[in-house]
């Protein structure tokens, strides 16, 4: 079996954070009609400078030059608090034995408090990157790239692991395998073409497996 590199997006896919990230816009902005899930499908994946953008083209002003800080602020202290693994994570990374890594649009400072509140922390060690530090954002192919680079992979022998449609697009673009999980039965115009669906955690492993025993063995050039 092809010895294959699992990289995983964060926010929606191991952590159920998109819910509280998009909490911490209606606490902050009463102003605005929306549900939770109606912000979710609507910002899913995106990277936050468009998405403050979006909320004051929509709501007709500029957001307070603090906006941001106290943004960060709320959603770290929603995290604190109530942020818990998806269904099925901790088992479904305790039976996946191929290397692992992390890779989020999120800053650093989020990504590791997402991983230590979640108990996640210990799967992935110091294999986490961010969009922050490389300087490119989903759905380029720059954060996969560095990311299977660094652990070492070539990009065919890389899975993806996204639950948003720029994170199969990047994953895609990246020349990569990609997985997309589903929740709740919600529909994405991207799984056709370039994503796997599931909606069980527990069904990952296996895919993983069919995966690396079909993968192109290819010696990683250092």
């Amino acid at each position: 079996m092809t010895c294959i590199c699992v990289i995983f997006d964060l926010d929606g896919t191991l952590v159920d954070s998109e819910g509280l990230c998009n909490q911490a816009f209606l606490d902050l902005l009463p102003q605005l009609s929306d549900t939770v899930e109606s912000l979710i499908q609507r910002y899913r994946g995106k990277k936050l400078a468009p998405i403050l953008a979006d909320l004051e083209k929509r709501l007709c002003q500029n957001l307070p030059d603090a906006f941001e800080q106290h943004y960060r602020q709320h959603v770290a202290e929603l995290f604190s608090r109530e942020l818990k693994p998806m269904p099925g994570v901790l088992e479904m990374l305790e039976a996946t034995n191929f290397p692992m890594c992390i890779a989020s649009s999120g800053p650093p400072l989020k990504i590791h408090q997402a991983l230590q509140v979640s108990g996640l922390a210990a799967y992935f060690g110091d294999n986490i990157f961010s969009s922050y530090e490389v300087g490119s954002w989903k759905p380029e192919p720059d954060l996969f790239q560095y990311a299977a680079n660094t652990m070492g992979f070539m990009p065919s022998q890389c899975a993806v692991v996204e639950d948003s449609e720029v994170g199969i697009e990047a994953a895609a673009a990246a020349g990569m395998k990609a997985f997309q999980y589903v929740r709740n039965g919600e529909i994405s115009s991207c799984r056709a073409r370039n994503g796997v669906p599931f909606d069980d955690m527990s069904q990952l492993p296996k895919l993983l497996a069919h995966f690396a025993s079909n993968a192109q063995h290819i010696v990683p050039v250092h």
